[in-house]
């Protein structure tokens, strides 16, 4: 059957009262950038719902697909739009039950009417209906409790909407209705996880990555600029900013002992990433730390990573067992890129027993020997940002261009 819309149902934003407007329009724009380049198609939008219109040679399927991906749907189904008549609503019920007519299958007509002064009460509408389908479909028989399909139609305010399918959405909240962070973003598979699970709760990212060439390859560099660009097909425009590492994880590899080095560098990363982010007016640092993963991740090696700076880091795969995270990689699509054998700056210096429960002035007494603050400003100076969006990218040549 040729549908000529396709209901989106809002997930969470549907608690939100006074700036429910906010989220529908930030939800409408996502929307329409997740179907560039598509055609055939028009998103409307109201406070409780939204439909796209959708021509005869609209690609349904695809469109529908991606809406589902797009953070703030809760579900979206194929639909057909007709007047509130009684005998459009049967013939357009008739049609649609035809594509489930398979001998011995079972269903149900389930109706809700959002508009009250319709003239026929929800129970009597299910059995007008469901008595039309079986005077026309020979096959199907009906089945109150867990049928195999259902028919579903609402009656609402502009006309009457009938659909048998709801496919699963994203959930959450449309991204750029939360706020900027900025994504400390590794090559490994963690990282990419970790900025999709918090742009699921409608925040912005912008990602920060740290390369040290020669030690590390243009192809690595490639692996996490790719990285970049698939987060962004679901999520709009993502920068990302490179910074130039080496100097300094050279200095700590000649000032600092070897079981602690792992620390600094981290503590170096921390401070580079608390600078820019607040040049960049982001609200919070994002990373994809898992308590216990590796030695840097354990309770004592955090709070002495964190002393450097006093934003929010947001860890939303701190809990997670590896399996969860790599289901999770696959789904998104990074798994793939995530795995690819380039190292990156982290891996290649790692020390053969770094100490899992550092302390903190010790750490900070080496690190007091090295004018650290002049190499993280050069490093800051020396960054080069590049823009990603859904089909194309952009090289901002180095951060200070932009100031």
């Amino acid at each position: 059957m040729k549908f000529d819309h396709i209901l989106v149902r809002y997930g969470e934003l549907t608690l939100k009262s006074g700036n429910r407007n906010t989220f529908v329009n930030q939800l409408k724009s996502n929307i329409k950038y997740a179907l560039i380049p598509l055609e055939g198609y028009k998103v409307l939008a109201n406070r409780d719902r939204m439909y796209v219109e959708v021509t005869e040679d609209a690609d349904v399927e695809e469109i529908m697909r991606r809406i589902s991906k797009v953070f703030g749907v809760h579900s979206v189904s194929p639909v057909v739009k007709v007047e509130k008549e009684i005998e459009a609503i049967k013939e357009a019920a008739v049609v649609l039950a035809k594509d489930i007519d398979e001998p011995g299958k079972t269903f149900k007509v389930d109706a809700k009417r959002s508009d009250k002064g319709f003239p026929y009460e929800t129970f009597d509408l299910q059995q007008i209906l469901g008595g039309e389908i079986l005077k026309h479909i020979e096959h199907l028989t009906v089945k109150v409790k867990d049928p195999d399909y259902k028919l579903l139609v609402e009656i609402r305010r502009d006309a009457a909407y009938l659909y048998s399918r709801v496919i699963k959405g994203a959930g959450g909240l449309p991204v750029g209705t939360g706020g900027k962070t900025l994504l400390m973003l590794s090559g490994g598979i963690d990282s990419p996880v970790a900025g999709i699970e918090v742009m699921r709760r409608g925040v912005t990212i912008e990602a920060i990555h740290f390369h040290s060439p020669p030690f590390t390859s243009e192809e690595a560099k490639q692996k996490v600029i790719d990285l970049t660009q698939i987060m962004a097909e679901t999520a709009g425009e993502i920068k990302l900013h490179l910074v130039p590492f080496t100097d300094i994880q050279k200095m700590i590899h000649k000032t600092v002992p070897e079981n602690l080095t792992m620390t600094s560098t981290r503590r170096m990363m921390m401070r580079i990433a608390d600078q820019f982010a607040r040049q960049i007016d982001a609200k919070a640092l994002v990373n994809g730390e898992n308590l216990g993963q590796v030695a840097s991740q354990t309770l004592g090696s955090m709070y002495a990573i964190n002393a450097v700076t006093n934003l929010p880091i947001l860890r939303p795969l701190l809990t997670y067992d590896k399996e969860e995270i790599v289901i999770k990689a696959k789904e998104i699509g990074t798994y793939e890129t995530s795995i690819l054998p380039f190292e990156d700056c982290c891996t290649i210096f790692t020390p053969k027993n770094p100490k899992t429960n550092p302390r903190l002035d010790k750490v900070e007494s080496f690190e007091s020997k090295v004018d650290f603050d002049a190499m993280i400003e050069t490093a800051i100076e020396g960054i080069e940002t590049i823009t990603l969006s859904k089909n194309n990218q952009k090289t901002e040549s180095d951060f200070s261009d932009l100031l």
